[in-house]
This record gives structure tokens, sequence and C-alpha cells, in this order.
């Protein structure tokens, strides 16, 4: 790998990583769950914390809302 690639490759991968995090962190402080842990764990890594937020934050949320329409 290039000097360049690598001036190129770590602005991008931080950009990324903040991103992640502050949009992790906004959501979960909205919905009540954890937000300090979501925006710490986006921060360290990528997409992984995007993913299990998806399937245990939202989708459950959302699987609620469901059923509380249909009663």
């Amino acid at each position: 790998m290039t000097t360049f690639e690598l001036y190129v490759l770590i602005p991008l991968l931080v950009v990324v990583l903040l991103t992640q995090s502050i949009l992790l962190f906004i959501d979960a402080k909205k919905k009540g769950s954890f937000a300090w842990f979501w925006g710490i764990w986006g921060l360290i890594q990528f997409p992984m914390p995007t993913v299990f937020y998806l399937l245990f934050v939202i989708l459950p949320r959302r699987k609620k809302e469901k059923r509380s329409e249909m009663e």
C-alpha cells in the first residue's frame, strides 16, 4: 500500500466511523436504548454496530408497533 493510498484511506475511514457513531447515538437516544453504548461501539468498527442495531433495536421495535396497531 502506498503512502498516497494511506492518506486517502485513513481520513475516509475516520469519516465513516464518526458518521456511523453519531447516527447510532442520536437514534438510540431517541429510542431510549443505550445511546452511549451504540455510539462508542460505532466508533470502533464498521459495519457490525449498524447491523446489530438494526437487528436488536429497530426490528423488535417495529414488530412491537405492528402488534399494538393490530390490537
